[in-house]
């Protein structure tokens, strides 16, 4: 419904199956973080699809094989889920993921 009224813009970042599990909304620069699967993403509010900022960061190989030693399924669970995005200053936001079960957090300098 929301496309047949034109009243949305989907982002087509997402058609790749990425799994998004969280967001952080920065009002003041005009901008949205988005966690996903193997990725961090650099959103414009007003078009979604502008100037995508993308950091894809994986889990590391020997990680996900050991996921898939443990049983888990390699697309589903052995992958790195971005799970957690907090400002940290103007110039830093702090990112952790799931890594294949061996988590794994880091600062991103958002340019």
């Amino acid at each position: 419904d929301l496309l047949l009224s034109n009243s949305c813009i989907p982002f087509l970042g997402s058609t790749e199956g990425l799994d998004f599990r969280t967001l952080l909304l920065d009002e003041e620069r005009g901008r949205l973080l988005a966690g996903a699967k193997d990725h961090v993403f650099l959103l414009n509010l007003v078009d979604v699809n502008k100037n995508v900022k993308q950091i894809y960061w994986p889990a590391a190989k020997e990680k996900v094989e050991l996921c898939k030693l443990a049983g888990k399924d390699a697309h589903t669970e052995c992958a790195n889920f971005i799970r957690v995005l907090q400002p940290y200053n103007r110039t830093h936001v702090y990112v952790c993921g799931t890594g294949a079960f061996h988590p794994l957090c880091g600062y991103v300098e958002l340019g």
